[in-house]
């Protein structure tokens, strides 16, 4: 489950860097010192893994209850089929609007970064990259639906922290060479998300429904209690 995590940052970040490239492209590092560039890059990353970790922790949370009220296995599915009609109709969930209160965050999340920007102090980095992992974008809500079928808050957090370290490295190109992802790879790797995204989707419904499959269905532990227990 954690691999789909660190899937959906490599592939994702082709798509997200529609909305974090020219943020990324922009930081005001120090291209003069390699070294202290090296370091403002890596504090910026640090602030994206953070905020990440701690939406992660927060939906890991959340996937605890159900886990505990026994709903792990049905909110396993619902998210594998959440992410599966994500893809087949995104028209459909492009009609949802976000509420007032939230369009208001991310307008102040936005004006937010466009003050730290044009600073150039040490910590603005990290700030930058906190700040950047607010922003509205849909591959991070499929890795939430991840987070969310955990276990519990560590394990969400984890998940969150995982994609996030898997955007990484096309990330920090962009901060070097821009938007150089242009033209027919970019595209070839568009096409590719959707399919992953429906694979991983389905795997999601696999593992809820406990089908005895090794890492990838494992049946319930409280079945497999019941099931010893009948035998003696």
């Amino acid at each position: 489950m954690f691999l789909s995590a660190v899937v959906f940052g490599l592939l994702g970040s082709f798509h997200c860097i529609g909305m974090c490239g020219p943020i990324a492209f922009m930081l005001p590092i120090d291209r003069q010192n390699s070294t202290k560039g090296f370091f403002q890059i890596l504090s910026y990353h640090l602030g994206r893994l953070l905020t990440y970790s701690l939406i992660g922790l927060l939906f890991g949370f959340l996937g605890k209850g159900f886990y505990f009220f026994g709903f792990q296995q049905q909110l396993s599915i619902i998210v594998g089929i959440s992410m599966i009609l994500v893809i087949l109709f995104p028209k459909l969930f492009a009609r949802v609007n976000l509420s007032k209160s939230l369009n208001k965050i991310i307008f102040k999340v936005k004006n937010a970064l466009g003050k730290e920007l044009k600073k150039k102090r040490n910590d603005t980095f990290f700030t930058i990259g906190f700040l950047n992992g607010f922003l509205p974008c849909g591959l991070v809500y499929m890795a939430v639906f991840g987070a969310l079928a955990t276990t519990n808050a560590f394990s969400g957090s984890l998940y969150m922290f995982l994609f996030g370290l898997g955007t990484i490295p096309l990330m920090t190109a962009v901060v070097y060479l821009g938007n150089f992802t242009k033209g027919t790879f970019r595209k070839k790797i568009q096409k590719v998300i959707p399919i992953v995204v429906v694979l991983i989707g389905v795997l999601f419904i696999l593992r809820g429904l406990g089908l005895g499959i090794p890492y990838v269905s494992p049946e319930p532990v409280l079945d497999l209690v019941t099931n010893n227990n009948a035998c003696h």
